[in-house]
């Protein structure tokens, strides 16, 4: 089938450009022969990769990239690298969710500590842990009250804040109250994405700015790109961003953008302003209305927030120009002492969605295995993701395994347009029901 999609890219990653220049792995200009074909180098696609590669050490595999990692949809996000779920529901079977969760995100944690530590990756990996907030009181005493019982019966520590407190610690009254957690590492997401695509095993041979535009899945799988080709006996979907277009995932996934804004590093009187605080990183209580933010080691602030359905991974510079304006008011909101501050870099990044954020997990077909549906929490989860599928591709047992297995299959979606219509109503309901979070 021919690929016809590809993520829109406005070259204005913030987390990268604040990096030194980095020289990617040049584009695929050949016909190659593999044994494995990885595609997508995301956090996913480059776990699987290196998984295999360490699973088979005397085969080949071959990663193909559409744009630069770090600068793709891994590159993008956050820099959370979140170790337990947030609010669950409170059903039995939810919770049982969460502890299989709770042990999939602790060991991506722990499997990126390693290779951080090991290949001596920079990218600001910080244990700091993390900061569920919310300015309402009305969801203070429900999302937050309910997250917190589910982190008690998980045997989770955890830490209740107030208003008072949060702002001591974070630099803000804006807050009414919070839940602080310390298994969240805190970095930055286009260093470590690129610190694992350039420490890569030998036989594993990434190709970047490397879109594929045919794909046939038969005995072999054939994958054709401007320039060259890749023949191979199977197959690993790891392209999150874009997957919703392929046939195997019709009508379960959808995707969404994101967007995010960086300021300039703030100056020693600015930080003296909100007082002198060290490293954090704030989630909120209702992720679609309100704000992901993060102070960083270099004294910048971040804010992620608003969210559009993109069935064709495109995004006008209007709509980019309403979002960035609004995360000038979500910024002053938080820290209307900072109005000399500057949103130096804004950025947009695309992932996917199921309809109950069940992931796309395991052997879709013969030769065929994937790992998709991120859902927004992607860092630790999609690096896990991609551990266990090497390991069940390879007939490797990992006791992991079945609780990627236990987390289910991605819901039938409407058809369009009856999908548009949900999606959208969806989201501006949220907005509405958060509308205090902004």
């Amino acid at each position: 089938m021919d690929i016809r999609l590809k993520p829109h890219d406005d070259r204005t990653n913030g987390w990268s450009a604040i990096l030194p220049a980095r020289q990617p792995h040049p584009p695929l200009r050949q016909r190659l022969e593999a044994d494995w074909l990885v595609i997508g180098a995301g956090y996913a696609g480059l776990a699987t990769a290196r998984r295999l590669a360490h699973n088979r050490p005397d085969e080949r595999i071959v990663i193909l990239e559409a744009g630069e990692a770090g600068d793709n949809a891994s590159g993008r996000n956050s820099g959370f690298a979140i170790d337990v779920p947030h609010n669950v529901g409170s059903s039995t079977a939810e919770l049982e969710k969460a502890v299989n969760y709770k042990r999939l995100m602790k060991a991506g944690i722990a499997h990126l500590a390693e290779i951080v530590r090991s290949q001596g990756i920079q990218c600001d990996w910080s244990e700091k842990g993390k900061y569920h907030c919310t300015a309402a009181p009305r969801l203070a005493e429900t999302l937050l009250r309910q997250h917190a019982r589910e982190l008690q019966i998980l045997g989770e520590p955890y830490e209740w804040l107030e208003k008072a407190q949060l702002a001591s610690r974070l630099g803000t009254s804006f807050f009414h109250a919070g839940i602080y957690t310390p298994g969240c590492v805190l970095l930055n997401p286009a260093a470590l994405t690129r610190g694992l695509a350039d420490t890569l095993p030998e036989n594993v041979s990434l190709f970047e700015n490397s879109a594929v535009t045919r794909l046939e899945c038969a005995t072999t799988i054939t994958a054709d790109t401007a320039q060259g080709s890749v023949r191979a006996r199977r197959l690993m979907l790891a392209n999150n961003g874009s997957a919703s277009q392929l046939p195997a995932f019709g009508r379960q996934l959808f995707n969404v953008a994101s967007y995010g804004s960086l300021t300039r590093p703030l100056t020693a009187e600015q930080r003296r302003r909100i007082g002198d605080i060290d490293e954090w990183g704030v989630t909120p209580a209702n992720a679609v209305s309100g704000a992901t933010l993060r102070y960083t080691r270099d004294h910048r602030i971040l804010i992620r927030q608003h969210f559009d359905f993109t069935p064709r991974l495109q995004v006008d510079e209007r709509t980019r120009e309403r979002v960035r304006a609004q995360h000038r008011q979500v910024f002053l909101l938080r820290f209307p002492e900072l109005q000399d501050v500057v949103l130096e870099h804004f950025w947009m990044g695309f992932f996917s969605i199921t309809r109950n954020g069940a992931p796309r997990w395991g052997k879709i077909d013969q030769n065929v295995y994937a790992a998709v549906g991120c859902n927004g929490v992607g860092i630790a989860k999609q690096t896990i993701a991609g551990v266990t599928l090497a390991d069940l591709a390879c007939g490797v047992d990992n006791p992991l395994i079945p609780d990627m297995r236990e987390l289910g299959e991605p819901q039938t979606l409407p058809p369009r347009p009856l999908l548009d219509l949900g999606v959208k109503a969806y989201l501006a309901r949220e907005r509405w029901v958060g509308r205090t979070e902004y």
